[in-house]
């Protein structure tokens, strides 16, 4: 009898898994349960063109649901797991069950962060993370109206941008001193701040939001020093929390996220994680981190789906990330914490430059804005600890590769 593989999460590590376990096993009976009612579909662009609607929601799913049907996986959409058994391999579901399974693969994702000061549950308070989410935040848009973004981050810039092209007054709140200030050098934050204020963003930096003020509907944000931002509606996009409920009630072990190992094994036999809900073990960095990457969350996928179908194979690659604001694409290759110097590549006032991160003359992250090339050579040096001369690393001129040699 085939063994049935079950995979929790409907985002791009869910829909990765039950691609590469068919490849891995086409005999295995395959399901796919998510609480939300949609096929699997692409994140990015929920703060961007699905936002500032130039792109549509059906062109949002990761696969047509034919795929699904091609490769035999069930798909059991709207209907959330609510217990996961252990001993007897089972799942509880909010519809049905329970579900029994050989191997699990949790692609749980997470849930916004959210803001605990008084008002935070008012109409018109919003987050951003599901298609739900948005189309409720698009009923706020049209041209004059004002939107109060809390947090300078991905989501809170990527948002500023996309209402600015739709003609909003924004305002950006952040507790911070400067913008993407946990992601990026003060050379690259001042850039950011720069040109989202030269597209009339408003950028209030160093707040902290004690409240939501409103009657019925939220109409200004408030902060501690007594700032106070008029507002039609606000979002509210200071992180990602991993979904670790079911994992921690069933007794594995997390850490930041669902604990796994270099396979994406969990402390529970036969039970793996991938993607934003976990954490595991960087060969590279020597350290145990989580990463909200879609790179990450596909190459997650793979790694599970082989070690779930018995072929060892070891999850160790570099990260990337991207991020796209008006017209600028900003390339991340790299975790940058605990640099020790940074070298600009190029002149920020062209809008086509490279920041490079290094820790003991080691090459460990670089940010690249309009600049694909220095991204992927990056991306292979990183990989290969290079130590570059930061003298021509600094000389845009000279090929990244060849300051390196």
């Amino acid at each position: 009898m085939s063994e049935t593989i079950v995979v929790v999460g409907g985002g791009h590590a869910g829909a990765q898994a039950v691609d590469s376990l068919h490849r891995e096993n086409p005999t295995a009976r395959l399901l796919l349960v998510a609480a939300e009612p949609a096929l699997p579909y692409q994140r990015p662009p929920l703060s961007k063109k699905f936002l500032s609607g130039e792109l549509e929601a059906e062109r949002l799913p990761i696969r047509p649901a034919s795929f699904y049907e091609s490769i035999h996986c069930e798909l059991m959409l709207g209907n959330a797991v609510t217990a996961i058994d252990l001993k007897a391999q089972r799942l509880g579901l909010s519809q049905g069950g329970p579900l029994a399974w050989d191997k699990l693969v949790l692609a749980v994702g997470g849930h916004a962060r959210p803001l605990p000061v008084p008002g935070a549950d008012l109409p018109g308070v919003h987050v951003l993370r599901t298609m739900a989410d948005v189309t409720a935040i698009r009923a706020h848009v049209a041209p004059g109206r004002r939107a109060a973004i809390v947090g300078a981050g991905y989501i809170g810039l990527e948002c500023a941008a996309s209402f600015r092209k739709l003609g909003l007054e924004v305002t950006v709140i952040e507790m911070m001193d400067r913008v993407m200030s946990r992601v990026v050098a003060p050379e690259m934050s001042r850039f950011y701040q720069a040109e989202h204020e030269g597209h009339g963003v408003k950028i209030l930096t160093g707040k902290r939001v004690s409240a939501f003020l409103g009657d019925g509907q939220v109409s200004a944000v408030e902060c501690t020093d007594g700032t106070r931002v008029t507002a039609d509606f606000a979002i509210v996009g200071i992180g990602l929390v991993p979904n670790t409920g079911l994992a921690e009630a069933a007794g594995i072990r997390c850490d930041d996220g669902i604990a796994v190992d270099e396979h994406c094994r969990t402390s529970a036999a036969n039970v793996y994680a991938i993607g934003d809900c976990c954490s595991f073990p960087s060969v590279r960095y020597g350290r145990r981190i989580r990463l909200e990457s879609v790179d990450n969350a596909f190459e997650q996928a793979k790694t599970a789906a082989a070690n779930a179908c018995d072929r060892a194979v070891v999850h160790d690659r570099t990260p990337w990330f991207w991020s796209d604001q008006y017209e600028l694409k900003l390339q991340i290759v790299g975790l940058s914490q605990h640099y020790d110097s940074v070298v600009l590549r190029g002149d920020p006032a062209t809008r086509s430059f490279s920041c490079c991160y290094l820790r003991d003359g080691e090459l460990i992250a670089l940010d690249a804005v309009n600049h694909a090339r220095d991204f992927m050579a990056a991306r292979k040096l990183i990989a290969e600890r290079a130590r570059p001369d930061p003298a021509r690393l600094g000389d845009d001129t000279v090929a990244i590769r060849d300051a390196c040699s």
